[in-house]
């Protein structure tokens, strides 16, 4: 046997022994969490609670509610890690890291691949991570994107359900599309109930949850940044929020990032996607959101607050006036906005 063949032997192996070893320890793991997630959705929770009411602009927090998004099973606690989001993390990063090794790619006898959505991803960016995977072209892509006559989603943008999906070589643009989809029935569709659509229509949970997701680090002030958002559309405020600006700036020839920096000049762009020239909420989500964004969307917390920012240090600062804000802004950062 040479030596190339060899090395790829071994690297083979000790693939192999870590996925064994992660599987054997975690075992006891999987279980646990199997139980929990057939506990939690054989109670009223099995749908995605509401506090707020978009018609009528009142946020009433609700002590169970509260009680279930900050329990170890709910999607908020979940994401952050404290029920073992950690260890589908790790198989996450295996599949990941074996995926893009090319000397695992060429023997795989299936032709499996793994392509993995994060929360916060753009569209063409989810495209762009199939595209990779599976070689497609530019009309493959483009294709990937238009929604299908049987569609139950309601925007291209935002319906692309974060996680890791398992293609073949030969998967189309159609049957990728297809797993998204059935991923969003999954995840979302499944969980917002009658009552929760008469509070806020999907399309508006959607829209607000993708600004929560590119405008927070973490889920720990996912709620906090929904009420500041929902606080500014009930008193008719722009909700001005840079991640529409960088949103309408990459739609634009001027710029090959899906995330540029905003500039002061920005703020005067001609976007339906400008939030601070335009009232109310941008036509379509900015972004895809995950299930516990759209959790806090639907249950911002009770605050006064109608402006925030994060320092350098990830920490947010919310205040309930301009004035306020502006000298947390000087305090932080030695300047205003």
């Amino acid at each position: 046997m040479q030596r190339n063949q060899i090395y790829t032997v071994l690297k083979i192996s000790a693939v192999l022994v870590i996925i064994s070893s992660v599987i054997v320890l975690a075992l006891p793991y999987v279980f646990a969490i199997t139980i929990n997630h057939e506990q939690s959705f054989s109670t009223e929770m099995d749908l995605f609670p509401v506090t707020v009411d978009s018609k009528n602009k009142t946020i009433v927090e609700d002590a169970q509610v509260n009680a279930f998004l900050e329990s170890p099973s709910s999607p908020l606690q979940a994401a952050a890690g404290n029920t073992g989001e950690t260890l589908w993390e790790i198989f996450a990063w295996v599949a990941k890291t074996i995926n893009g090794a090319p000397w695992y790619q060429s023997i795989a006898a299936a032709g499996g691949r793994f392509v993995t959505i994060t929360p916060g991803m753009r569209k063409e960016q989810v495209a762009d991570a199939f595209a990779k995977t599976l070689s497609w072209n530019a009309t493959q892509k483009k294709e990937f994107m238009l929604a299908t006559t049987s569609s139950q989603l309601p925007f291209l943008e935002g319906s692309f359900s974060p996680g890791t999906y398992v293609v073949s070589t030969g998967t189309t643009p159609g049957d990728a599309r297809s797993l998204v989809n059935d991923r969003f029935t999954q995840d979302v569709l499944e969980h917002y109930g009658t009552t929760t659509a008469e509070m806020v229509p999907l399309d508006e949970a959607l829209i607000i949850a993708s600004l929560i997701q590119r405008e927070t680090i973490g889920t720990a002030d996912m709620r906090l940044v929904s009420g500041v958002i929902w606080n500014r559309l009930f008193a008719g405020m722009n909700l001005q929020i840079d991640a529409t600006l960088q949103y309408a700036k990459a739609n634009t020839p001027e710029t090959s990032k899906w995330w540029p920096k905003v500039v002061p000049a920005d703020t005067r762009r001609k976007s339906p996607y400008n939030t601070y020239l335009h009232q109310g909420l941008p036509p379509t989500p900015i972004a895809n959101p995950s299930v516990a964004a759209i959790v806090a969307a639907l249950n911002p917390i009770q605050t006064s607050c109608l402006f925030y920012f994060n320092d350098n240090a990830g920490d947010i600062h919310c205040t309930d006036t301009y004035a306020q804000h502006v000298a947390l802004l000087k305090k932080y950062y030695g300047r205003g906005k």
